[in-house]
């Protein structure tokens, strides 16, 4: 049987939220800002008499329901009845809060699920978010949640000058192993603000979401399950090119393909490779909505084998290498603006520089560049400037 943890919500809630008792409170919160018992934020905060002041929305909206890179209006939230204020507008000054939708508040109380990946934009809403409500003297507090795909393992290297976005604003490697307060505590110590932390009981390092007794609730509308956030690290670059991702489908970021890919012979060069802890299944698929939608494409399927010798890193490189080998110019890098930046590929901001996109172009070593990159991760777990919690 799975090992129960309390997130930070469970611990709040055990007192009848007594820590927040006569304050004015601003809520940064999504779908999955659910207690162990699938009760939400809002209702806890509404039956326990929280004075919900302002709510802030991340990216996909407060509830989630938006998909990616989709601006999100202002609105009423319906449990606590308070306004919106969305962190996720049509401009790059829309991620922090604006000082007028901080005034008058006690508290910032953040509770979001985060997946354990560099991209994934929640880490930076709520380290920009805790930022602005230092700088007018409004206390931040944290509700940590477990890393999903655990808190051991460390992928990638770390954001390079000139090539920061909202899929990696500060350097962290691309698969940070660190809780969400972990990580904005890190953004903390070089930025120089503090936040304040209800941490996980019973979390360590080493589990992963199925073995905390949790539910799963997806926190945004393509991260379905537990599998989704495992292969993210290394599928999310796929948005980079003009491949599909799997997005339209039951299997985002376990499905790519293209209208020029042979499903066969990518999946028998895939494997050929010899990836540890994963296999690669020819597939065709037909997205409803996004890159080819409505369109039956070939592609592979990923099957992770052996989740502790997985790394999702390394296998995208592979996968893009494999591509651009077998398929040469039918691989194409995204042009449009990506994440509110329009003057670097999207594929290097989400490298977090421009070697990588180089190098399999040129049909170079994949590999010696992940090895270099994971020198940079153990660098950074070395050094990462957060208060440990976890063992």
């Amino acid at each position: 049987m799975a090992e129960r943890v309390q997130i930070g919500l469970d611990r709040l809630a055990a007192d009848g939220c007594a820590a927040l008792a006569g304050l004015r409170v601003g809520l940064l919160c999504h779908a999955a800002s659910v207690a162990s018992d699938l009760r939400h934020i809002t209702r806890i905060f509404r039956d326990a008499g929280v004075n919900v002041v302002r709510c802030f929305g991340p990216e996909h909206g407060i509830w989630a329901d938006a998909q990616d890179m989709i601006a999100v209006g202002e609105q009423r939230e319906p449990v606590t009845g308070a306004p919106v204020s969305s962190l996720y507008g049509a401009d790059e000054a829309s991620l922090a809060p604006r000082a007028d939708d901080l005034a008058g508040l006690d508290v910032l109380v953040v509770d979001l699920q985060d997946i354990g990946s560099r991209y994934y934009t929640y880490v930076y809403t709520a380290a920009l978010a805790a930022r602005a409500a230092a700088r007018v003297g409004v206390r931040t507090l944290l509700l940590d949640r477990p890393n999903p795909i655990g808190g051991v393992q460390v992928e990638g290297g770390l954001v390079q000058p000139g090539f920061k976005s909202f899929v990696g604003l500060w350097p962290l490697p691309t698969r940070h192993g660190l809780t969400i307060a972990e990580v904005v505590r890190h953004i903390g110590a070089i930025e120089g603000f503090e936040v304040d932390v209800l941490p996980v009981a019973g979390w360590r390092r080493a589990m992963w979401h199925d073995e905390t007794g949790l539910p799963w609730v997806q926190p945004s509308p393509n991260m379905p399950t537990l599998d989704t956030a495992l292969v993210y690290p290394g599928m999310c670059l796929i948005e980079g090119t003009n491949l599909s991702e799997g997005r339209g489908t039951t299997r985002p970021f376990e499905l790519i393909g293209a209208d020029f890919i042979d499903p066969f012979r990518l999946a028998d060069a895939l494997n050929d490779r010899g990836l540890p802890g994963i296999a690669f299944r020819p597939v065709y698929f037909r997205p409803t909505f996004h890159k080819f939608g409505g369109q039956s494409i070939g592609g592979v399927a990923l099957h992770v084998t052996d989740r502790l010798a997985f790394q999702p890193l390394r296998a995208g490189l592979h996968l893009l290498a494999a591509v651009r080998g077998l398929f040469g110019a039918g691989l194409a890098w995204r042009t449009e603006v990506y994440e509110f930046v329009g003057d670097r590929l999207a594929i290097d901001l989400l490298f977090g520089g421009a070697e990588a996109r180089r190098v399999i172009d040129g049909g170079g070593d994949v590999d010696a560049l992940w090895r270099e990159w994971q020198a940079e991760g153990e660098a950074f777990r070395a050094a990462r400037r957060c208060l440990p919690e976890y063992a």
